[in-house]
C-alpha cells in the first residue's frame, strides 16, 4: 500500500513513528521499513533503464517523486552494454543506483560485489516463484523480477490440430503432415544448447544440481550423470535420423515455419508476431519429453538491482519494491515488451492472450538459467559437444564424458 508521506513530513513526524504508522498500515516487514526511512523526502535517485521501458518508468519515477519527494532520474542506456559498464562504474561511485538487469548477471554482479539484496517482504509472494529465485543469489534476492521469457513449442493449428503428449507423437505428428521438416529447433554449426535444453532435462540431466532453496550447486556438475548419457545417445541417434540439422540455423528454422514446412517450431515469443501476420493460426505447447520426465527449458528473468555504492538505498527499495514491482507498472512493461510480468496479478490479467498464457504455462516448470560464475565455463564446451554427437564425429557417451570433465577442469 503507497502511504502519502509529505503529509508526515509537514506534521514533523519523526522516523520512529514514520516506521510504526507505515509498518501499521502496509503489514510489509522490511519493505515497509524500506518505506519509511525513504519518506524523508531528500536526496534523488539514477536509475539505469533501456530505451523502450523508459517511457514506463518516467510515469513511476514521477508517482515516485509525488509521493516521497525523492527525485529519479532516469538514464537510457545500450542494454547490451549496461553489464560491463555497472561493474567498471560502481566501484568508482560513478554508477546509478538502479540498473535494469538480465538475472543471469546476477553471478558476475555479486562475485564483484556491485550489488546488494533487495528486501522483498511479504511482497516476494507476489511474484511467480521461478522469477524471484531466479533474482537470487546463494538465497539472497538481489532484485525485483519484472517479466518472465522462455521458449515453447509453437504450433501450426493447420498442420497439427492436437498438441503432441510425446516427442516420438511430436515426430510422427510431423511427419503425417507430409512437410519437409517433421519439427524444427534452431541449431547451427555450434548446436544451441539452450533450445535443446528441455529435450535435455527430460531425460533428467540439469546442467548443476539444486540446494535446498532451488538455487544451484555449483559443485553439483549433474550434466554428466546418467541421463546425461541417456540424452548423449539421443542426440546421435536423432541426428542420424535426420531429426536434427546443424544446417537449421535460427533465420533458416523461422524462414521455413514461416513456409509452412513444418507444423512445429520449438521458440520464444519473440517469432509469435510474424508467424501470425504469415497468416499461421499458432498454438503455443509444452515442449514434449525425449526421455520421460518434464521437459524444462531456461527461464529469463529481468528486473532491477539495487548498486552496492548507492548512497539512497532504502528510497531505491522502496521505488522498485512498490512501485517497479507493482501490477501497474508491470503490466505497462509487458504492453511494451511483451514479456510476461513477473507479478501473478498482472501476468493473470495477461494472460487473457492465449499466447501469453500459453508461455507462460511453461515457464511455471521452467527453471532459472543459472547465474552462478560456473556457468561461463559450461558454454564453451557445451555446444561444440552437441554438434560433434548431431553429427557423429564420435561415440555419444564418450564425448559427452570428455566434456563433463572438461567443464569440471575448467571450474576448478
Amino acid at each position: 500500500m503507497m502511504v502519502k508521506k509529505k503529509a508526515l513530513l509537514a506534521a514533523g513526524a519523526v522516523l520512529a513513528a514514520a516506521t510504526l504508522v507505515l509498518t501499521g498500515c502496509s503489514g510489509g516487514g522490511a519493505a515497509s521499513t524500506a518505506s519509511a526511512t525513504a519518506a524523508a523526502g531528500s536526496g534523488s535517485l539514477t536509475v539505469w533503464v533501456d530505451a523502450d521501458r523508459a517511457p514506463v518508468l518516467k510515469d513511476a519515477a514521477a508517482a515516485f517523486t509525488q509521493e516521497t519527494g525523492v527525485e529519479v532520474k532516469l538514464v537510457q542506456k545500450d542494454f547490451t552494454k549496461i553489464q560491463d559498464e555497472f561493474i567498471a562504474q560502481v566501484p568508482t561511485d560513478k554508477g546509478p543506483d538502479i540498473t535494469i538487469a538480465a538475472h543471469d548477471w546476477l553471478g558476475n554482479f555479486v562475485a564483484n560485489g556491485v550489488v546488494q539484496p533487495v528486501e522483498l517482504g511479504d511482497t516476494a509472494a507476489n511474484y511467480q516463484k521461478v522469477a524471484v529465485t531466479a533474482m537470487s543469489v546463494e538465497g539472497k534476492t538481489y532484485g525485483v523480477p519484472y517479466s518472465i521469457e522462455n521458449i515453447a513449442l509453437l504450433r501450426n493449428t493447420a498442420l497439427a490440430p492436437t498438441a503432441p503428449a510425446t516427442y516420438d507423437d511430436m515426430v510422427a505428428a510431423g511427419k503425417a503432415a507430409g512437410t519437409e521438416f517433421p519439427y524444427l529447433v534452431q541449431l547451427g554449426p555450434d548446436a544451441d544448447p539452450y533450445h535443446l535444453y528441455p529435450f535435455q532435462t527430460s531425460f533428467g540431466a540439469p546442467v548443476f544440481g539444486t540446494n535446498a532453496d532451488g538455487s544451484y550447486n555449483a559443485n553439483d556438475l549433474s550434466i554428466g550423470n546418467a541421463g546425461g548419457e541417456g540424452f548423449a545417445t539421443w542426440l546421435g541417434a536423432q541426428g542420424a535420423a535426420g531429426n536434427l540439422s546443424l544446417n537449421v540455423t535460427s533465420d533458416i528454422a523461422k524462414e521455413k515455419f514461416l513456409a509452412g514446412a513444418s507444423p512445429f517450431l520449438i521458440t520464444g515469443p519473440w517469432n509469435v508476431p510474424d508467424a501470425q501476420k504469415a497468416g499461421i493460426t499458432v498454438a503455443v505447447d509444452p515442449i514434449p519429453s525425449a526421455g520421460g520426465q518434464t521437459a524444462q527449458p531456461f527461464v529469463g528473468v529481468q528486473g532491477f538491482v539495487v548498486s552496492a555504492k548507492s548512497k539512497n538505498a532504502l528510497a531505491a527499495n522502496e521505488f522498485l519494491v512498490n512501485y517497479i514491482g507493482s501490477e501497474k507498472v508491470q503490466t505497462a512493461l509487458y504492453k511494451v515488451g511483451g514479456r510476461a510480468p513477473a507479478n501473478t496479478a498482472a501476468f493473470e490479467a495477461a494472460s487473457s492472450d492465449p499466447i501469453t498464457a500459453g508461455f507462460g504455462k511453461v515457464a511455471a516448470t521452467a527453471v532459472p538459467m543459472p547465474s552462478i560464475p560456473q556457468m561461463g565455463k559450461v558454454w564453451q564446451f557445451w555446444g561444440v559437444t552437441e554438434a560433434a554427437i548431431i553429427s557423429q564425429q564420435g561415440d555419444p557417451v564418450g564425448l559427452w564424458q570428455k566434456m563433463t570433465a572438461d567443464i569440471q577442469t575448467a571450474i576448478k
